[in-house]
């Protein structure tokens, strides 16, 4: 009997529990040619995406709904730069600061102070107004 049950693949008699070597139904997903890597966003299609809720939020006129998406774009653009540069972590903040100073500085100068002062709140929250409202209310 030991016999029939090694050649059949059913393991040893010392190990009843297991039947051999287990196959999985499922197919292993391996790195396949035919999938194609996903690009990382651009600058532009960043700012695409978060312009609804800043546009509803703040109430942009066009003009300045033009001056944001370009300031943004900017300082987005740079940052995507720098993370390509892989610069060291200091230096990395450093720079970072830099962009967001002088994104804040143009933002200032492009919008009135109650536009910018709910601008400012809106980044702090991630441009999530469900956040801003929530604090509004305690």
């Amino acid at each position: 009997m030991n016999e029939l049950v090694a050649q059949y693949g059913y393991g040893s008699p010392y190990n009843r529990g297991m039947y051999g070597r287990q196959r999985s139904s499922v197919p292993q997903a391996g790195p396949s040619s035919s999938e194609k890597k996903e690009t990382p966003p651009t600058a532009e299609e960043i700012v695409d995406f978060q312009m609804p809720t800043i546009k509803g939020t703040l109430d942009l006129d066009p003009f300045e709904e033009a001056v944001v998406r370009t300031t943004l774009v900017q300082s987005v653009q740079q940052k995507i730069e720098l993370q390509i540069l892989k610069l060291e972590p200091l230096k990395m903040k450093e720079e970072f600061e830099k962009i967001d100073k002088n994104q804040n500085e143009t933002l200032k100068a492009g919008l009135p102070p109650e536009k910018y002062e709910a601008f400012i709140k809106l980044q702090e929250n991630g441009f999530n107004p469900k956040k801003l409202k929530k604090k509004k209310r305690n």
